[in-house]
């Protein structure tokens, strides 16, 4: 009797994401949203749910920002789990607002909170009549999702981008943004007029900084930012604390180093969600030969006794637990064989079809952390994969010779198929999966994922 079945073209459909029209984006991994890019993601939390505002970077219609940043609207996200995220489409474009320079394409990183009932949302973009320069704008929602409604004049006395609002206990509002340096002032109570002079936040090191993410915890004050520390360098995240909400601050060190690809900017925020930190930023991962076209990012982040940040060491497999039966895409790794093994795009054309992990060599070996199986045994798995000599795999739960199945492929040349291949030990709740090349030639592998 054969172990593995192989049924090419139509496979088993065991793991099929959320079918959506359009609307909704899996899964826990890294960059989060797969179908678009989405740079600057800010991240909050309302009605206890988790919404992401990004700019959106988009390949340039006019000559002079080809190789620059382009962006014309901004789209909506949120999830409850981190995993799946909802696209709640398009809430503002830059020909929606009667102050913006019409095909100015800067409407650049935002930031949206929640104060009396109203959602605030505050965005960046070139206005009418200025050569150069931006202003800062606000649009209202009832909704944290919209529809967003643009004032008719920007934010009076605020020249700058990549507006940040930090709401204290007591109920006062301050806004932050880049320009010449990082400023801030206080906000009314209406959220849409300063209540103060603009003061430069004073304690920050020397050299390039934009981007200020402000938050409160255990009654510091903490201000984030991307900061250029070496000459020529590129960005990395750095962060600052203080008594007071406009500072001044006293610098305390980086978040997150440079980018080891060479992306020269990074943008992010820091939210608590249900008891757990998160860091948000952003990569080139769907753009490697271009950096001005960014993907949002999350990972963990941690703090000690004293309110000091650990570093954080960007990953690919990001945070959220994966659904067995959904497809686990083994190309965002927890870990990856040091010889033997790599990730490649399945089309270079077409960068958002995703990636593939490659298992070269024998005993080549990639896993992936936190598999969901739940409480039904799995009677099979199922993947997309191709060889072109043939090859068998050794699917592995937790230890290495715990093994779930054992997938054999066959001989398929260019062509990708989808395989079935019956499980020998299921898991029970959450497991991490190690996938090793035991013989043949190189295997190439999509996703993978279980029929429970």
């Amino acid at each position: 009797m054969e172990r593995n079945s192989h049924i090419k073209g139509r496979g088993i459909r065991i793991a099929a994401a959320i079918a959506i029209a359009g609307t909704w984006t899996a899964n826990a991994q890294n960059p989060i949203i797969h179908d678009q890019f989405t740079a600057d993601p800010t991240a909050r939390v309302f009605e206890g749910k988790m919404y992401l505002y990004p700019s959106h970077d988009i390949p340039s219609p006019v000559e002079r920002l080809e190789e620059w940043f382009c962006m014309a609207d901004y789209h909506v996200f949120s999830s409850f789990d981190l995993t799946d995220w909802e696209d709640h489409g398009v809430i503002l474009t830059q020909d929606s607002i009667p102050w913006v320079e019409p095909g100015s394409y800067a409407m650049w990183a935002p930031d949206c909170v929640s104060k009396n009932g109203k959602y605030y949302f505050y965005f960046p973009a070139a206005p009418k009549g200025h050569e150069r320069g931006f202003s800062i704008g606000v649009a209202v929602a009832d909704s944290p999702a919209g529809p967003f409604t643009p004032l008719d004049e920007p934010i009076e006395g605020v020249r700058g981008i990549d507006p940040c609002v930090l709401i204290d206990d007591d109920g006062r509002s301050y806004i932050f943004w880049s320009g010449m340096g990082l400023s801030g002032a206080p906000l009314a109570d209406d959220m849409t007029h300063l209540a103060g002079t603009p003061v430069k936040i004073e304690g920050l090191p020397e050299g390039f900084k934009e981007g200020p993410f402000a938050f409160k915890r255990e009654g510091r004050y903490y201000l984030t930012f991307p900061w250029v520390r070496e000459k020529e360098g590129t960005e990395t995240l750095a962060y600052a604390m203080s008594d007071l909400p406009l500072g001044p601050y006293e610098f305390k060190g980086i978040i997150m180093d440079e980018s080891p690809t060479g992306c020269w900017t990074n943008h992010h925020s820091i939210v608590d969600y249900e008891g757990d930190w998160y860091l948000f930023y952003h990569h080139n991962d769907y753009s490697p030969e271009m950096d001005k076209r960014r993907s949002a990012r999350i990972d963990r982040i941690s703090f000690n006794a004293d309110g000091s940040i650990n570093k954080v060491t960007p990953t690919l497999r990001g945070v959220g637990v994966t659904d067995a039966r959904r497809h686990i895409e083994l190309d965002r790794y927890s870990a990856i064989s040091p010889d033997g093994a790599a990730i490649d795009f399945i089309n270079p054309d077409n960068k958002f079809e995703g990636w593939k992990t490659i298992l070269k060599d024998k005993d080549a070996w990639v896993r992936y952390d936190r598999v969901d199986f739940g409480s039904k045994p799995a009677g099979n798995i199922g993947m997309r994969v191709r060889s072109r000599g043939g090859a068998s795999l050794k699917v592995a739960a937790g230890d290495p010779d715990r093994v779930i199945a054992t997938v054999t492929i066959p001989a398929t040349g260019e062509e990708w198929m989808e395989i079935s291949s019956p499980v020998e030990y299921s898991p029970a709740g959450i497991a991490d999966l190690t996938v090793t090349l035991c013989y043949g030639s190189s295997a190439e592998i999509d996703w993978a994922a279980f029929d429970l």
